[in-house]
């Protein structure tokens, strides 16, 4: 089957796309804080006991995120002044409360990303999937005081509904649909993609690529600059995906906020939200 949620449109012929100031470039960073559970398989660095019931290996690393990779999150993006776009699985609010009020106390907005990421968000008809997305909904707005506006599925999962129904709740755009550099409307009236990386995403870069950090630092760069000489003609959207268990183990720490550092340094570049992406594409582009 044809993909009926968007319309192909080259880059090349759309009208020209403007960001606040003339900036060339919105840059987010796309933080995943996620609950996992001790009895599932998950993401893992090592395969051969993925599967094992208790998995101590795997399940710890991926735990290390909560317990201290998070905090060094907090240091670097405090260093230039960025506010977080946390993509939260809802089961998060119930089991990191600390987390929760220090990401409150700096303003980062809060996304939908399912209720755990041991829990792929498939396979669901669609009154099943309304009352789990309105679950997940209505516990972050309890816990963080902020309506999700965007939606990322566990390792980017939907159903074919997910964009209508993510309207009925309020929710504006999604991230999953990794297509392009720029926003653009679905076919969902009301809802559009807003940019996400498959390949600019710590995962991919260290566990499917096994980076070494200055590698990271070097092509989080070389992503940058290409975006920046092409938003001279019209805007582009980075977004920067990471994991804290992966991305702030401490020998990772410093290329981190290098990267940070060289796109913050850029004049002509907006350092933003999802959410505000999100919101002046439709003010001024839709």
């Amino acid at each position: 089957m044809d993909n009926a949620l968007y319309q192909y449109s080259p880059i090349t012929t759309r009208p020209k796309l403007t960001w606040p100031d003339g900036a060339r470039v919105a840059f987010y960073v796309g933080l995943n804080i996620e609950h996992y559970e001790v009895d599932k398989p998950s993401t893992s660095i090592f395969g051969g006991t993925a599967t094992l019931v208790p998995d101590p290996l795997n399940y710890g690393w991926r735990d290390y995120a909560v317990r201290v990779g998070i905090w060094r999150m907090f240091d670097a993006l405090d260093k230039v002044g960025m506010r977080a776009s946390v993509l939260l699985n809802s089961d998060c609010c119930k089991h990191y409360p600390q987390i929760i009020e220090a990401g409150k106390q700096r303003n980062w907005v809060w996304l939908a990303h399912g209720k755990n990421n041991s829990i792929f968000h498939t396979g669901l008809n669609a009154d099943d999937e309304r009352k789990a997305l309105k679950n997940m909904v209505d516990t972050i707005v309890e816990a963080t005081g902020h309506h999700p506006k965007g939606w990322l599925g566990p390792a980017l999962t939907e159903t074919f509904e997910t964009p209508r129904l993510l309207k009925e709740l309020g929710l504006t755009y999604v991230l999953d649909w990794c297509a392009d550099d720029q926003p653009f409307p679905l076919t969902v009236p009301g809802m559009m993609s807003v940019p996400y990386s498959i390949e600019l995403n710590d995962i991919t870069m260290f566990l499917g690529k096994s980076l070494s950090g200055e590698g990271f630092c070097q092509m989080v760069v070389d992503q940058f600059d290409q975006l920046y000489k092409e938003g001279k003609d019209s805007g582009r959207v980075m977004a920067l995906c990471l994991h804290p268990f992966i991305i702030n183990q401490p020998f990772r720490q410093k290329y981190l906020e290098r990267a940070l550092e060289y796109i913050a340094g850029h004049d002509g570049v907006w350092l933003t939200t999802s959410d505000d992406i999100a919101a002046h594409y439709a003010k001024n582009h839709m």
